[in-house]
């Protein structure tokens, strides 16, 4: 029986990130998928996991990430792609979630940095609030910033599980990363990829057993 729906963030409840980067590369004049390249070179040890891990400040992460960025033969500041982080809150998700969170516990695993306004690191004193209003309806939201854990490790899904009180096979993961999902498949965990908003709603409205939008 599932008991309990844990959301990633960015790229599931809001606008993927994704999208903004390639918009940033498009600009520049960047090789399309640059930063994931960059993010995902070294993904234990590199400045973007030490961000996420709160283990450097802003302005170090700035310069290590440029470094990267360098030693591929680009310049990019690390600060210009956090500024790209906040996405916008998806209506159909949002409310997906007030109604789970109505019958069901609810949580959140969120890779994030400690930089911008709350756990969804808004731009804006609106965005602020509106990304609030969502936070509030998690029972549990678990901040890899303020734990010094990230995904994909199984430690930061196990936290989870054990600050909602529940097992991993009674719940459903929702994530637009493969390898994020993967730790809570192994865990027990049902999971659903994001990809197509809509597509994604429908597979958890079949697992849920009811209906998630009017």
């Amino acid at each position: 029986m599932i008991r309990a729906v844990i959301w990633d963030f960015g790229g599931v409840l809001t606008t993927s990130p994704f999208e903004a980067f390639n918009r940033y590369e498009a600009e520049r004049g960047l090789p399309k998928d640059l930063i994931r390249g960059i993010n995902a070179t070294n993904p234990d040890t590199n400045a973007w996991a030490l961000f996420e891990r709160n283990e450097v400040t802003l302005d170090e992460f700035d310069r290590l990430f440029d470094m990267e960025a360098h030693a591929l033969g680009h310049h990019l500041p690390g600060k210009d792609v956090v500024a790209l982080l906040s996405g916008d809150l998806r209506p159909r998700m949002v409310e997906a979630l007030r109604r789970i969170s109505a019958r069901l516990v609810t949580g959140c695993i969120t890779n994030n940095v400690r930089h911008g306004a709350g756990a969804g690191m808004s731009r804006t004193a609106e965005q602020a609030a509106g990304v609030a209003q969502v936070m509030s309806m998690f029972k549990v939201v678990i901040e890899s910033s303020k734990v010094g854990v990230r995904k994909p490790s199984p430690e930061i899904y196990r936290m989870a599980c054990d600050a909602l009180e529940i097992e991993p096979h009674e719940a459903v993961y929702l994530d637009d990363l493969g390898i994020n999902l993967k730790p809570a498949k192994a865990l027990g965990m049902r999971t659903i990829k994001v990809i197509d908003p809509d597509v994604a709603l429908k597979e958890l409205e079949e697992i849920v057993g009811f209906p998630l939008a009017d």
